[in-house]
């Protein structure tokens, strides 16, 4: 078992990521019913937050099907972070996160995100006021560092531990490396073997296979594994990577039908949380994925995201599954 503060969780958890425009409630709703076991919210900006941008506001969003569930901020000031610290609470999620990886440069060119890496004791002093400022479990999601000649990840989360952060999930790429290039989950690992960690340590970056899952489980010794971009427009690689920790064995392909019918549900969902407009534009990023493989798929994907009514898309799925009736997906 592994504990987040009081939180009990399975052996080695998988973690939905904190997603800008993905991780919103409908794709969470998929995802939990898929297997994930904790989620987390878009990321919210403190500055937003505390001017009552609608945007912002609206991510605190989050629903009881989804528990255990996080929501995480990100700034760099303090009064800002301490106020929305406040604002959060009122949601009562089970964790509070916060966001010292994001590497955007419209988030890092204000100190915050992966921009705070420059300023460890920075990083400490804001953890420990938000640790001081609410009972709702804090915990931080980072990169190895700014760049590789300043990863120091050991003796950071070693620091945000001491100042009561409760896990601490670390992206195996640093600043400078953006999303190129491999994860290193070589750092992550010492950062659990090292003998005064006792918090969850959480691996993040590039597992898009459960033989990765595995990997990270099994050879680097974490205590979980947080999922991204191999969960976009799939919801199921949780409940594929459960099903080969159990049996050694991928899954049988998801089928035609139950594709369709998630993107409907998203959809859906996504129309009756944001409106008609965003529902639709916001869920166009998934359908590559839900429908990854079809062959001379072309058409039918440019009028999934190109429709700006929800109609025409949901046509679109219904010329879907006539059209290639008993196609059979690869593992």
């Amino acid at each position: 078992m592994v504990k987040i503060d009081n939180i009990e969780l399975p052996d080695f958890p998988l973690l939905l990521a904190p997603m800008e425009d993905v991780s919103d409630p409908p794709f969470r709703a998929l995802c939990k019913e898929q297997g994930a076991d904790v989620v987390y919210t878009e990321f919210v900006s403190s500055e937003g937050l505390i001017r009552n941008a609608a945007k912002s506001v609206m991510k605190l969003d989050i629903y009881e099907k989804e528990r255990p569930v996080g929501i995480q901020i990100f700034g760099s000031n303090l009064d800002s972070m301490l106020q929305t610290i406040d604002i959060v609470s009122a949601s009562k999620p089970d964790i509070i996160d916060i966001n010292f990886g994001c590497p955007v440069k419209k988030v890092v060119s204000k100190g915050a995100g992966a921009g705070i890496l420059k300023d460890v004791c920075l990083m400490e002093s804001l953890t420990a006021e938000m640790v001081k400022r609410t009972t709702i479990p804090i915990t931080v999601k980072t990169r190895l560092g700014w760049d590789h000649n300043s990863i120091k990840i050991v003796e950071v989360a070693e620091r945000l531990q001491d100042v009561g952060c409760k896990a601490i999930a670390i992206h195996g790429r640093t600043r400078a490396q953006m999303y190129k290039g491999e994860a290193d989950w070589k750092p992550i690992a010492q950062v659990k073997n090292n003998p005064r960690m006792h918090i969850p340590v959480f691996g993040n970056g590039d597992v898009d296979t459960p033989e990765k899952a595995m990997l990270m489980r099994d050879a680097f010794g974490l205590d979980g594994c947080m999922i991204g971009r191999a969960s976009i427009g799939n919801p199921w690689f949780f409940k594929q990577v459960k099903h080969f920790f159990q049996t050694g064995e991928h899954l049988a392909p998801i089928s035609l039908e139950e594709r369709v019918e998630a993107a409907r549900r998203h959809l859906q969902m996504a129309i009756d949380w944001k409106g008609e407009t965003l529902g639709v534009f916001e869920t166009r990023r998934h359908y590559t994925n839900y429908f990854k493989g079809i062959p001379h798929f072309k058409e039918y994907r440019t009028k999934m995201v190109t429709s700006d009514h929800s109609e025409d898309v949901f046509a679109a799925f219904d010329e879907v599954l006539e059209k290639f009736s008993g196609y059979q997906f690869s593992v």
